[in-house]
């Protein structure tokens, strides 16, 4: 296609940046199931670049859906490339009637829920090869499995791609070289993404059919059971609070209150949130009293029947600090969150083992905690309506395999495991990133934990029934990841503490090594574990950890908050 196609059909689409072409205004779309766009604001902002036709329908924004983190990207983007002018609060209100209007349903939000809760997962595509390797050559798949667009409008998205960023032909969207001259020619990855994504991720679906017609604000007020796994602290147990913002009926005020399994004093947050689409939360809080680093930012995804949400806590800035995070609605009875520990070695006498929750009895005897066969409570420490302290034999005969725990009228599934011995470590992340910095620009930090598994019944390693023993106390080292003669990778990346936490060694060219080269490389994280008992053979595990360059540009970082 030449630069002159390529530009006109990006111009056609109201995309370029005020002054870079003469104006020129976009041709109607056919209506093809597009929606009509009546807010006030939105047609006094954008119908200069974004034609209104006789129905109702405004070029390109009448054709696509989005999270509110794709809706508010596409608003920074007109603000500072199309010379929009907008006040926080109009952006605000923009972001919230796209986002309510042609958001996605909660099952279309499944697959990308990584990229919204900014995790660093290393999620493959599956459904079609070609069409992952040329969106991922810039930028996660997340980004594309949250929009649906008509094919017009993903054929205008690919083009504007190619106007605002030529490289992208080269990097990802035109093939390389020619075809063979006895072969019929190939076509382009771009044509046969556009191809698969017009499929795939239609701007009308039955998803969004059936939740636009019943969508509604989500009732969240309330009590909620907290309960949350950070790694290198472990499981959190509290209480939510959610009060509604006077006026309003999707923006709520937050107190949540808890504390890590681990020990340490209880955490105090309180934030705000909105809810789009009547099952996202976005929202940000603070620890109180504030500390440094304890604006964090929420994104959770509300279940259908508004009984349970989940999602992550993170902090901003690279993501890699964050908390798993599921709330569960507090009713009259009693509710089981999570047990510690969680594991429980055949043999253990006399073993302290704590029950977390909401509305748990104040006053219960030791039959009425029920671990299954082989496990005894023989005396209940502690009881305060969150949580009860029990102390448990296990039997050295005690079935292997997990157990679910009954007590005051609530049952929590596999609460717990029994197991025989600890098999293998597994360090988790297997893979993980860092960033030098400190200098120029900031550091990104790496964490791991080791994880222990039991091979469970069959006595087989990664099988349906092996049996997860959680965090196990490890010694922590780098090792070299050799690609290189006489490669030295760990004496500059940086250092691994004895709790998992990597700190990268700074940016900028390094004169100390050869060739003057920065900081980066690639190495081992190495968790070593000397199980408990005599004669116990020693366990290893180790994982990628690629220390890198600083980003030194993100285009486009997510920054939704109510």
């Amino acid at each position: 296609m030449a630069w002159g196609r390529i530009l006109t059909r990006v111009a056609g689409a109201g995309v370029l940046a005020a002054g870079a072409l003469s104006a020129q205004a976009p041709r109607p779309q056919p209506d093809t199931g597009g929606f009509v766009i009546t807010d006030p604001l939105v047609l006094g902002k954008c119908v200069r670049c974004h034609a209104k036709d006789s129905t109702g329908h405004l070029g390109r924004l009448s054709y696509l859906r989005k999270t509110p983190e794709g809706w508010e990207a596409s608003v920074r983007r007109m603000a500072s490339l199309s010379g929009v002018k907008l006040e926080p609060a109009e952006a605000r209100a923009i972001v919230k009637y796209f986002a309510n209007r042609q958001g996605l349903a909660p099952a279309e939000v499944k697959l990308g829920r990584f990229e919204m809760e900014r995790r660093a997962d290393d999620f493959r595509y599956t459904a079609d090869a070609v069409t992952e390797r040329t969106c991922r050559a810039c930028h996660s798949i997340g980004r594309v499995l949250l929009q649906r667009r008509t094919r017009n409008e993903w054929e205008l998205l690919v083009a504007t791609h190619r106007g605002y960023y030529p490289n992208s032909d080269f990097q990802a969207f035109r093939r390389a070289g020619p075809s063979s001259p006895d072969s019929a020619p190939a076509p382009h990855p771009m044509d046969q993404a556009i191809n698969h994504l017009a499929r795939a991720f239609p701007l009308q679906t039955p998803e969004w059919t059936a939740w636009s017609a019943t969508m509604r604000p989500a009732p969240l007020e309330g009590s909620w059971l907290l309960s949350g796994y950070e790694v290198g602290r472990g499981a959190l147990v509290g209480r939510l609070t959610v009060s509604k913002v006077a006026g309003t009926d999707d923006e709520f005020t937050t107190r949540a209150v808890y504390r890590f399994a681990s020990g340490g004093a209880p955490v105090m947050r309180e934030g705000k949130a909105v809810v789009y689409t009547g099952h996202q939360w976005r929202g940000r809080s603070s620890s109180t009293p504030s500390v440094a680093d304890s604006a964090w930012r929420e994104v959770l995804s509300v279940e259908p029947g508004w009984q349970e949400m989940s999602g992550r806590w993170y902090r901003g800035g690279y993501d890699e600090f964050g908390i798993d995070i599921t709330a569960r609605r507090i009713g009259g009875g009693a509710a089981v969150a999570q047990v510690v520990p969680s594991a429980l070695k055949r043999g253990g006498r006399d073993v302290e083992v704590t029950v977390f929750g909401a509305n748990l009895p104040r006053s219960t005897s030791t039959s009425a905690i029920d671990f299954g066969p082989g496990i005894t409570v023989s005396r209940v420490v502690r009881t305060t309506g969150d949580e009860i302290a029990v102390r448990v034999n296990v039997d050295s005969a005690a079935p292997i395999g997990r157990r679910d725990l009954f007590v005051g009228g609530a049952s929590l599934k596999d609460a717990v495991v029994t197991y025989d011995k600890a098999d293998r470590i597994r360090v988790a992340p297997q893979s993980n990133m860092a960033r030098v910095g400190g200098v120029r620009f900031p550091k990104q930090f790496a964490r791991f934990e080791a994880l222990g598994f039991a091979d469970g019944p069959d006595g087989k390693p990664e099988t349906a029934d092996d049996l997860p023993l959680g965090v196990v106390p490890v010694s922590w080292s780098l090792e070299e990841y050799g690609v290189t003669y006489k490669d030295d990778d760990v004496r500059y990346v940086g250092q691994i503490d004895q709790k998992g936490f990597f700190t990268p060694a700074l940016d900028g060219p390094n004169d100390a090594r050869a060739g003057h080269r920065n900081n980066i490389g690639d190495v081992y994280a190495v968790a070593s574990y000397q199980p408990p008992g005599s004669g116990a053979r020693p366990l290893k595990g180790r994982a990628l950890l690629v220390v890198t360059v600083p980003l030194y540009m993100r285009w486009e970082p997510a920054r939704t908050a109510p």
